[in-house]
């Protein structure tokens, strides 16, 4: 099996809270210019372990959002400084779960699928279509989803405290 090097995590309700499936009406448009940004329990622990190891991207489908707004919005949590890459659907043309979402990320990190970990919160946009191209995957069902099958996913965590642990059983 090929050496992780790459772990790419999605960005809300992964890394960041997002706030705007509670209150549509004052989180719209860039996260970056939200009144209120915060992180997922445990992510600047586990960012700082696993950033000394691998290099760490966030990809999401934050269509309001360039690689730059999310950077400002990482920054304002403190967490952009982990990340090597940003990538957006609006800079790859593609919104997961589409294959050309993946394939094009794979080829802007020139990185190999097998190289690489997805981590994320939706099971059919992040972590389906990434095992579908070969990429690793760790699917973070913090809300503790009761579905017998997420066989697409090689590990699944419930907190973000466990992912350290996870990208050690894959490697």
């Amino acid at each position: 099996m090929a050496k992780i090097k790459v772990i790419i995590f999605d960005w809300g309700d992964t890394l960041m809270m997002d706030f705007s499936s509670i209150d549509p009406k004052r989180f719209q448009g860039a996260m970056a210019h939200w009144p209120k940004v915060a992180i997922i329990s445990g992510v600047e622990e586990v960012l700082r372990e696993l950033s000394n190891k691998y290099i760490c991207c966030v990809a999401s489908n934050a269509g309001d959002s360039t690689a730059e707004l999310m950077g400002q919005a990482l920054a304002r949590v403190g967490i952009k400084d982990y990340f090597i890459h940003l990538i957006t659907s609006r800079e790859l043309g593609y919104n997961k779960p589409d294959l050309n979402f993946f394939h094009n990320m794979l080829k802007e990190l020139q990185v190999q699928p097998e190289e690489t970990v997805m981590v994320g919160n939706d099971y059919a946009k992040d972590i389906i279509p990434a095992k579908t191209v070969g990429i690793r995957t760790v699917f973070f069902n913090k809300n503790e989803t009761d579905q017998s099958d997420f066989s697409s996913a090689d590990m699944v965590i419930p907190s973000m405290n466990g992912l350290p642990a996870a990208i050690a059983k894959l490697c």
